[in-house]
């Protein structure tokens, strides 16, 4: 026995021992595992099976070992006087051929020989079963797996007919002896048949996929992951090589072969290993096989894996995503050709289909939805647009659409490099992206699946497909840290600074690339990435102190005394603020969320959370940094001024628009991030209903609010400089055009003041239009939060509202405001990603902050508006 093949066995025809020791030496030479190695094997094993099949045929096979009980004699009993006469096959009645993994040349050292006997309808059976034998005995002889049968074409083609598998293997049919026009015949048969039965067999095929998922997992997260039946593994190849050959669809075929050659040297290796035919690379065996590819260890053999099953795996998806448009398409054709007089099919396409025919609905700028992916716009051009890949990538995960393969490989091959530091368009996007939700998952494999994500993040690479050793993971580095940012965007609504939350959740592991403390490592990197996005130097030393913390809440509560003084004070120094407290709170909760069932409980949970309570009181004990306390003069501006007198002496609103900070423009002075779009400054005498119609108006006309600022002149103040008698309200707003161009400041005004009359109904019209066309998303959001800010000013009641970012937003909450019969005196409103964090400084009729349960009694209208 050598390398688990059994060479002693005495097979009879041709001697096999030639055939033996031959595939001994090829299987022991020093050259690593390869196509070369397969292909030499396959040719060899080839060889051998035409000569027994061609000594079978002439009659000349000789003595075969045969198991105990044979069976009986075809014909025990010849006529008196006459010898047995030699049964025959003719030589253009019978064939021998390969199908399935040795169809296709994929012959492991200890794989099955997938073999079918083919004969016409005249062969004799007894000559046919002898022929078999002459076969099938010296293969078992040699202790080699097979996997036979001997079969008519047509008995062929109606076992592939019941047998999915059956059929899979004849596509891979290949002629190894005998007559090449029976298999010709055999193949052409059996790929119209395929052909014809596609839109039947290909879901079925899909669902033996998705069967195979659910019992073997994905190959690319998997300790001991099963090469062959596992997703993203050989059997997943397979399928695509049959998806390709209904002509229905095909593969991204972008790193398909490599990673087939890295799976199958894998496999080989393994089996060379074990002398056994395994598909499973279990714990035990990946040092030696990691030896037998020439790789450093074990880590760099499971990397190695993992990127060869996530190219499979995304190639598959896209793949069946393909075919499901296609069938649509066909049934939708069907469906179109029934309603039209006799059945003639139209010259259009059916609605939905591809083409230039298919609905094409703007998503972005620059991007549409046609077909149900996310796709470029006819007018796209990445060149041009450097921050397009971002664009585009954020509208398809907050829409919950996949990103079309093709839009990606043109964005990967023609979109320009972001200047460093980013601008503030890409980090907004790049925000908006990481706050998508589960689509996020899917849409952030796309862009690295053609090298976009480790061109935008280089450090990325350090951390892609790197496997994780502890049992309690579930997923590689990189994947754990994408599912870390999705868990963040659900608890997004708990914190201040959502954005921040969300980078800091995609980094928190980045340091598992580097030798040393990850946490450590993590911060540096950390420092850097958010440096290179864009954010200012405060921010960024939030995002790397919550990457260096990270563990620090988890650890501390569950390894700790918590009554301990100490043990809580040391927190309270390392976070240093409770804003900061607030987002590591997030992340921890994110992470063991994303890390797997065991790494998270309610106990768990409790134990934080009170530790997150113990280490608040002891940061209350500073002065806690707020926002404006509501004051209504401080800070404002000679334009504001302006503004304010022009509005008091035309007795209505006054508006201008103007240029924000150009982009590509360095973070302002104290971390906070530069504005995106345009500015609009809106005075106006004060008037009930302002705030709400004002917002009304900008979501009518698609504009996006990325920040705002509500405040009140009293006439103290800067109105009386001004020569004004009567108190004014300032809005200043940040906007940006959901897609195409603003609109000018004079429609702005017209629109304001028919809002302000009652004459535009805006509510209306918001609701019309939504129902024209409801706005996609690939998630459920987490639920709008809306709470009353304790102590947070001493002249006004504070309001937090914090939501997803929508059309209309600001404008239900201001209504609400409006309906509570409350003052507004200042507003703070934000756009971070997809988070709106607003604060509103409310008071009552008197002037005076809201009593506690009034204040309550509003929280509960906004919220029931947001409902």
């Amino acid at each position: 026995m050598t390398d688990g093949v059994d060479i002693t066995a005495d097979a009879g025809g041709p001697p096999p021992g030639g055939y033996a020791a031959a595939r001994t030496r090829l299987l022991r030479q020093e050259a690593p595992a390869g196509p070369g190695r397969r292909t030499a094997l396959a040719r060899l094993t080839d060889d051998w099976l035409a000569a027994l099949f061609t000594a079978g045929v002439t009659g000349a096979t000789g003595r075969s070992s045969r198991p105990a009980d044979p069976g009986p004699d075809p014909d025990p009993d010849p006529p008196t006087g006459q010898a047995h006469a030699p049964r025959r096959v003719p030589r253009r009645g019978a064939a021998l051929v390969a199908v399935g993994g040795y169809g296709r040349g994929e012959l492991s050292p200890r794989s099955d020989l997938d073999l079918l006997l083919l004969h016409d309808e005249t062969a004799d059976p007894a000559a046919v079963a002898a022929l078999a034998d002459g076969i099938w005995y010296p293969v078992w002889d040699l202790g080699l797996a097979l996997d036979h049968s001997v079969r008519t074409p047509a008995q062929a083609r109606t076992t592939a007919h019941g047998d999915l598998r059956v059929q899979l293997g004849l596509l891979d049919a290949r002629h190894i002896a005998g007559d090449p026009s029976l298999t010709t015949a055999l193949r052409t048969a059996v790929l119209a048949d395929w052909r014809n039965q596609a839109p039947k067999r290909l879901p079925e095929l899909r669902a033996l996929g998705e069967e195979r998922t659910r019992r073997h997992g994905e190959l690319q997260f998997l300790l001991e992951p099963d090469l062959k039946e596992a997703h993203g593994g050989l059997r997943d190849l397979t399928a695509l090589r049959a998806v390709a050959a209904s002509w229905l669809a095909d593969a991204p075929r972008e790193g398909l072969a490599e990673a087939r050659t890295r799976l199958l040297d894998t496999r080989d290796t393994l089996h060379l290993a074990t002398g056994r035919a395994t598909d499973r690379l279990a714990l035990q065996e990946q040092d030696q096989v990691a030896a037998g590819l020439g790789l450093a260890d074990a880590d760099a053999l499971l990397r190695r894996v993992y990127e060869a099953a996530r190219t499979v795996a995304y190639a598959d998806e896209v793949t069946w995503r393909e075919v499901g448009r296609v069938l649509r398409a066909r049934s939708a054709r069907g469906r179109l050709r029934g309603l039209l007089p006799g059945g003639r099919p139209g010259r259009g396409r059916a609605p939905g289909t591809s083409g230039d025919a298919a609905e094409r609905t703007p998503l972005a700028e620059g991007v549409v939805v046609q077909d149900g992916e996310a796709v470029l716009a006819r007018a796209a051009r990445p060149r041009q647009d450097p921050v397009l890949p971002l664009r585009a990538a954020a509208a398809a995960a907050q829409a919950g659409l996949p990103l079309s393969p093709h839009a990606v490989r043109r964005l990967a091959a023609a979109a320009g490099p972001l200047p460093v530091p980013w601008p503030a368009e890409a980090r907004e996007q790049f925000v908006t992206l990481l706050g998508g939700g589960p689509p996020t998952v899917g849409v952030w494999e796309a862009l690295e699946a053609e090298g976009l994500i480790t061109r935008l993040l280089p450090d990325w690479e350090r951390v892609r497909c790197r496997p994780q050793r502890n049992a309690v993971h579930r997923w590689t580095v990189d994947r754990h840290c994408v599912e870390t940012a999705v868990r963040a965007g659900a608890l997004s609504r708990r914190v201040g600074r959502p954005d921040l939350l969300l980078v800091a959740a995609l980094l928190h592991d980045i340091g598992k690339g580097w030798p040393g403390d990850h946490s450590v490592t993590g911060e540096v990197i950390a420092r850097d990435v958010a440096a290179r996005i864009g954010f200012g130097t405060a921010d960024t030393g939030t995002v790397a102190t919550l990457v260096r913390h990270h563990l620090l809440l988890a650890e501390t509560a569950t390894r700790r005394d918590l009554d301990d003084p100490a043990t809580v004070q040391a927190v309270a120094d390392a976070v240093g603020s409770p804003e900061t407290l607030g987002l590591l709170h997030a992340l921890t909760e994110a992470d063991a969320l994303a890390t797997g069932p065991a790494a998270w409980s309610a106990w768990r949970a409790s134990l934080v959370a009170d530790l997150v309570r113990r280490a608040t009181a002891v940061l209350a004990g500073e002065p806690p940094r707020h926002r404006d306390d509501g004051g209504t003069s401080a800070g404002t501006t000679p334009v504001q001024r302006r503004l304010a007198a022009e509005a008091l002496s035309a007795g209505g609103p006054v508006l201008t628009l103007s240029p924000g900070v150009p982009e590509g423009a360095p973070a302002v002075p104290g971390g906070e991030p530069e504005p995106v779009g345009v500015e609009l400054h809106i005075a106006v005498p004060e008037r009930a209903g302002l705030l709400p119609a004002a917002a009304g108006v900008l979501a009518l006309h698609r504009l996006t609010v990325r920040s705002a600022d509500l405040r009140l002149l009293e006439p103290a103040a800067e109105c009386a400089r001004a020569g004004a008698d009567g108190p004014v309200l300032l809005l200043s707003w940040r906007v940006a055009a959901e897609y195409g161009s603003l609109p000018d400041a004079a429609r702005l005004r017209a629109d304001l003041l028919r809002a302000l009359d009652g004459s535009l109904g805006i509510a209306a019209r918001l609701a019309e239009r939504e129902a024209a066309h409801p706005r996609r998303h690939g998630v459920r959001p987490p639920p709008p939060r809306v709470t009353v800010a304790p102590a947070a000013s001493r002249h006004a009641t504070v309001l937090e509202v914090r939501a997803q970012d929508a059309p209309g937003l600001l404008h239900r909450i201001g209504r609400a405001l409006e309906d509570a019969k409350v003052r507004l005196r200042s507003a703070h409103v934000s756009t971070l990603g997809s988070n709106a964090v607003d604060a509103f400084y409310l008071t009552g009729t008197d002037g005076a902050p809201l009593s506690g349960s009034r204040a309550a009694e509003v929280a509960r209208a906004v919220q029931n508006a947001l409902d």
